[in-house]
């Protein structure tokens, strides 16, 4: 099995190098042209995971690794850096971030494993606990991380009913904010309001930009259908009343239903 992974793993070295060398394409991308698509990749990949689709992740993965070995023959090509330095450097960090399994540090539970990943990554110069959160993760997981990183330090609600209370909290407040008039205000309480959301979602073991985009899937299928029920019907979304729509929207929930 090991063999046939290493060799699998030299194939695609093999022809990432000849791809590079020989193909005007390929021998054209920069780290900064492949960025969006690597982007695009991973967002593919999170699609292919939301609909469980394994075919799907075993394909989008694919096109991860790929793009992994393209930014490291890029790095050997500008002298920055070799693919064995990538792969030895998460070794060593797996191995040093470890120190149950390949130390003689105890743990009693996977919370443990990762009060300690934090507490380690701080000792290798972190400022912060909350520093290696990506600027530009999306607002939904980045607060997630956030969460997430902040309790590994006990900044934490020690149940969910507490977290629910947090969220009427910001509820109030939000509404205080549009009776004010202030739409700043008003915007500040409802990110507010969202915050609490997601960590309330957190304490549901409920992940929340998973769930908000299968609402998303839910109501494209939805609205799609509705457009086709009304033109089967001989009419245009667009002429009709709000009534008329919200009947149709209530027979396509009840067909998804049945």
């Amino acid at each position: 099995m090991k063999t046939a992974v290493g060799d699998a793993f030299l194939r695609l070295v093999n022809i990432m190098d000849n791809l590079r060398e020989k193909c005007p394409w390929d021998k054209k991308q920069t780290i900064q042209s492949l960025r969006q698509m690597t982007i695009e990749e991973t967002y593919e990949l999170a699609d292919a995971i939301t609909e469980e689709s394994w075919p799907g992740i075993q394909e989008e993965l694919g096109d991860l690794l790929l793009h992994i070995l393209f930014y490291s023959k890029i790095g050997s090509e500008q002298k920055k850096f070799e693919l064995t330095g990538v792969i030895n450097g998460i070794c060593d960090k797996l191995i040093s971030r470890h120190p149950h399994i390949y130390g003689n540090v105890k743990v009693n539970d996977e919370y443990d494993v990762k009060r300690n990943w934090e507490k380690l990554k701080l000792k290798e110069g972190k400022k912060s606990v909350i520093s290696g959160v990506p600027p530009s993760l999306p607002a939904t997981v980045k607060a997630m991380r956030l969460q997430e990183k902040a309790k590994q330090v006990g900044f934490e609600w020690d149940n969910k009913e507490q977290v629910w209370e947090k969220v009427e909290e910001e509820m109030k407040e939000l509404k205080l904010a549009i009776e004010s008039g202030s739409q700043v205000k008003t915007e500040e309480e409802f990110g507010d309001v969202i915050f609490s959301l997601i960590n309330y979602a957190r304490f549901l073991q409920v992940d929340a930009e998973n769930a908000l985009e299968k609402t998303n899937k839910k109501f494209i299928h939805r609205f799609t259908r509705m457009e086709q029920m009304a033109l089967e019907s001989g009419k245009d979304l667009a002429g009709m009343t709000l009534e008329e729509m919200d009947a149709i929207w209530n027979a396509v929930k009840k067909q998804q239903q049945e």
